[in-house]
């Protein structure tokens, strides 16, 4: 080969060289942490949001996913995993799991979907300032508690004593009982409190309230009362009690009413908070998103079954009928 031919090939490869070693550069895996009590509906809206954003698992994110099974303990164990594996994000559905992923790490962004009293319970400074590495949505539920009972008033008649069932092992909760108290004095609603900290905890609950016999029960809700919605209206019926969940899910199982957020809208919103900071967004500086729109769904086939008639005046206000 004349020596300009071979200059000119080397020329040639050079300029050829950088292009290919380019193209053949691995695509960035981001590591997204999950921690839940359990499998729900909702985490499939969160991660179809990613997908639409660009994120795709297997191709550009991994999902490490960690259920506690309604074992709030094992929170704190996930999140020091999630650190060990160098997860760039960590999602919770729970207040104590994020008070648990904060616990573990102040540098990995944590994003709660649908936080019951963040402010309250420590786990950000402020909704318009999270500050450090917390951010996402609040759920708006202990300042709706006064209003379920109201409405739970309004279709039972003669209500006087109202069975509460909610999980006193999540601090969150404290805020939305103490609301709970305050509607039922101002209504002269005698309360009877079921609490529940893990899954067994419902079969005791259940047979007490069989005993005490309620005019009604009113659920207040989070991760892990959510998973026994089915159980809990299934109970409700069994007793012939009427009942008021904090969102639509207990309706669709069977329960009479729900009056609340819409979760599966804030959780594939959250999509949208974990694409920013994966693009450099700093958590503490995101505010966290709060909703403004409420929704009442009544079981119209359950008032039916249970001999209660809706009236007009609240049927004319009602978002959605199942019947």
């Amino acid at each position: 080969m004349r020596r300009r031919e071979f200059i000119s090939l080397l020329v040639s490869v050079a300029a050829w060289w950088p292009l290919t070693t380019h193209a053949q550069q691995p695509r960035k895996m981001w590591r997204i942490g999950l921690i839940s009590h359990s499998f729900t509906t909702y985490e499939d809206g969160l991660f179809e949001g990613l997908r639409e954003l660009g994120y795709v698992e297997g191709q550009n994110i991994i999902i490490e996913r960690r259920y506690a099974e309604g074992n709030a303990a094992r929170f704190q164990e996930f999140a020091e995993e999630m650190v060990r594996l160098k997860a760039d994000i960590i999602i919770v559905t729970t207040t104590p799991a994020a008070l648990a992923a904060k616990n573990a790490t102040t540098t990995i962004p944590i994003v709660f979907p649908t936080a019951i009293d963040p402010v309250g319970t420590g786990v950000i400074t402020s909704l318009r300032h999270p500050g450090g590495n917390v951010t996402g949505g609040a759920i708006l539920f202990a300042e709706l508690c006064a209003k379920r009972l109201q409405l739970l008033r309004e279709v039972v008649p003669g209500l006087s004593r109202s069975a509460v069932v909610w999980n006193t092992a999540n601090p969150a909760n404290a805020l939305a009982w103490r609301e709970t108290q305050d509607a039922a004095r101002t209504l002269g609603v005698t309360l009877q409190s079921h609490e529940v900290k893990v899954p067994k905890d419902f079969e005791g609950a259940f047979a007490i309230m069989a005993k005490e016999r309620p005019d009604a029960l009113l659920v207040l809700e989070d991760s892990l009362i959510s998973q026994y919605q089915k159980e809990i209206a299934d109970f409700a019926m069994q007793q012939r009690l009427p009942s008021m969940f904090g969102v639509r899910g207990g309706v669709d199982a069977g329960g009479l009413m729900s009056y609340g957020v819409t979760v599966p809208e804030m959780v594939r919103f959250a999509a949208t908070y974990v694409d920013k900071i994966l693009k450099g967004a700093k958590p503490g500086d995101l505010p966290v998103e709060q909703p403004t729109k409420f929704e009442l769904v009544i079981n119209l086939k359950t008032a039916r079954a249970l001999g209660l008639t809706i009236p007009p005046t609240l049927l004319a206000t009602v978002d959605e009928v199942i019947d």
